[in-house]
């Protein structure tokens, strides 16, 4: 029955969000944070704009080519100098990138924005797994919650999990919950990238990055390693599950009891 319930919730959230990638998949996935749907919202404005432009110069190119063809025009015009014009392509691009840049801006500033978190994740990355850390809850020097997170092998699925993606053990944040994630490597480069969620940080030996999470939903969310990090750098998922607060700190106490 445990497992019929998990195929059951998780064949039920694959259906309701689209939060890991899926095969032919045109688009982003749903959002699950600000940060992701800030820049979706961007993404839609700027293809506004890149629409609006193509008709324009296709509507042009074509009206030029039918007033000018060598039927209709066998003696071209000779347009030496045209200061309208010239104004016009000149100040209309500046406009528009004007426009565009007020979101941009609002965007960047707020993802870069420093918010009082209630949580910090520390996740180091290496060759080829990911490691987890709670520091928040340390007892003692050895006491935090620490352990590390592998993909499953093709052979140990289960059914209605995803090949690649799913791992033995996953990240648990809270839901409406300000995030700090600290983030290194202890070998080479390696990124960490979870698309719903609208984050990719790289993670550099000998080097702190930091971002910031807040999601505003619960789900599975899943991605992947986004630098190459050698043989195995596409065998090396993330998987970010988003609970509710008391769910979160029963999970916190399991582990706690573990140590």
């Amino acid at each position: 029955m445990l497992f019929l319930s998990n195929f059951v919730s998780t064949f039920l959230l694959s259906v309701a969000f689209c939060d890991a990638p899926q095969a032919w998949q045109f688009g982003f996935q749903n959002p699950a944070s600000p940060i992701a749907q800030g820049i979706q919202d961007l993404h839609n404005d700027i293809c506004f704009f890149m629409i609006v432009i193509l008709v324009f110069v296709v509507w042009m190119l074509l009206r030029t080519l039918w007033h000018f063809h060598w039927t209709k025009n066998p003696v071209p015009s000779k347009i030496i100098h045209g200061t309208f014009l010239e104004i016009v392509w000149t100040v209309t691009p500046s406009f528009i990138l004007m426009i565009i840049a007020v979101p941009s801006f609002a965007l960047l500033y707020s993802m870069d924005e420093i918010v009082d978190p209630s949580l910090t994740l520390k996740v180091i990355g290496h060759q080829w797994y990911w490691t987890y850390e709670y520091s928040d809850y340390s007892v003692s020097e050895d006491g935090s919650i620490v352990f590390d997170s592998y993909m499953i092998p093709e052979d140990d699925l289960e059914l209605g999990q995803l090949r690649l993606l799913e791992v033995d053990n996953r990240v648990v944040l809270p839901v409406q919950t300000h995030i700090r994630v600290i983030i290194t490597a202890a070998d080479v480069l390696h990124s960490w990238a979870v698309p719903a969620l609208g984050v990719k940080c790289d993670a550099v030996p000998g080097r702190l990055n930091q971002t910031s999470l807040f999601l505003k939903r619960e789900g599975v969310f899943y991605g992947q390693c986004s630098e190459i990090c050698g043989a195995n750098h596409g065998f090396m998922p993330i998987v970010v599950e988003g609970v509710q607060l008391d769910d979160y700190l029963n999970w916190v106490s399991n582990k706690l009891e573990e140590i």
